[in-house]
């Protein structure tokens, strides 16, 4: 009985002695991103390399937003889904590339701790929306091909707000629970996060707390993520392979996957550079790993879509002769005016 209650008594005091030690001990109000290397020489040729896929990327970004804008031929739903990819791919890489590229130029990168959180939310935000864009895509083509007749009908304005609105939505959920978890842990000493960003994976290996609810939210959040698009994608595109092999003339399936191949290679890149960094195998070189497979889906990924869609599609090629020509002309009549 006496050791019973001895023992609570040591048990009690031993978790108030850590509580009140953790209290007491420096709270971190800031962190330092140790950056993609710590290689002097490599600095400046990344810094003008990732400046210059930056620049590709906002420039292919907004000219694919603009473009669509301005041209009424590209007022469908397939471009309507292709601008608010490009202008999630736009804003989240706008999210952390300003931080890594001053990583490359100074001795200490410092970010506040409500700065790292509300970076955190961001990327998580635009990641997920991102993820359900790329599966809206999937069943609209899906649609296009395998059900011509009803397209105009299934994929009508209002569905086409209401699966946006409910990407966005999922985007917020993945956003709200990876932060809200993350906001409940403590940082005691440890404050440089072995990244160029504040991602989650990074974050959590610097918390004096338990982080088992963080791990949980992670494998269910971000295997719900995965997995729900892509059973989604793979059904559409087993179902559109089907359909384009029925399809009797050759043009006809030649059309047909020209149209779906753009939005496979975009589907297999980031899908692929994700399933790599968050379900990788524990090694001892999975951060250098985990950081180089996150610049390619942050970093190339936002710069290669733009591309992708405009070299690889006819409509949008046409639409830019337009634009461009209708631009010339217009100079060229009021240089004679």
């Amino acid at each position: 009985m006496y050791f019973a209650s001895s023992l609570t008594f040591y048990s009690s005091h031993r978790s108030l002695k850590r509580r009140m030690t953790l209290k007491n001990s420096s709270s971190v109000t800031e962190f330092i991103l140790a950056g993609l290397t710590d290689q002097s020489e490599l600095q400046l040729p990344l810094f003008f390399m990732f400046m210059v896929t930056y620049v590709i990327t906002i420039v292919g970004n907004v000219g694919l937003i603009i473009l669509i804008r301005m041209n009424a031929q590209l007022h469908t739903p397939m471009y309507y889904f292709l601008f608010n990819l490009s202008f999630i791919d736009l804003c989240y890489s706008s999210v952390f590339t300003p931080k890594m590229l001053m990583n490359f130029v100074l001795t200490k990168n410092i970010i506040s701790y409500s700065g790292c959180m509300t970076q955190l939310c961001f990327f998580c935000f635009f990641v997920v929306s991102e993820c359900y864009v790329l599966t809206i895509m999937a069943y609209d083509r899906y649609v296009a091909i395998c059900h011509p007749l009803l397209y105009n009908i299934t994929m009508s304005n209002q569905v086409c707000l209401w699966l946006l609105g409910g990407a966005y939505a999922m985007g917020f959920a993945g956003a709200m629970a990876h932060t809200g978890s993350m906001l409940r842990l403590s940082f005691c000493q440890a404050n440089i996060i072995n990244h160029y960003m504040c991602d989650i994976l990074p974050l959590l290996q610097l918390s004096c707390t338990s982080t088992y609810v963080n791990e949980l939210v992670v494998f269910i959040v971000v295997g719900t993520n995965i997995i729900v698009p892509s059973v989604t994608i793979f059904t559409s595109y087993v179902l559109i392979l089907f359909s384009i092999l029925n399809i009797s003339s050759t043009e006809g399936r030649s059309k047909a996957f020209s149209t779906c191949s753009s939005h496979i290679i975009a589907i297999i890149l980031f899908f692929g550079s994700g399933l790599f960094m968050y379900f990788k195998p524990t090694s001892s070189g999975s951060e250098d790993q985990g950081k180089v497979s996150s610049v390619f889906y942050t970093n190339v990924i936002p710069m290669l879509n733009p591309i992708i869609y405009s070299l690889r599609n006819k409509d949008v090629k046409a639409a830019l002769r337009k634009t461009l020509k209708g631009r010339i002309f217009s100079r060229t009549g009021a240089g004679f005016l």
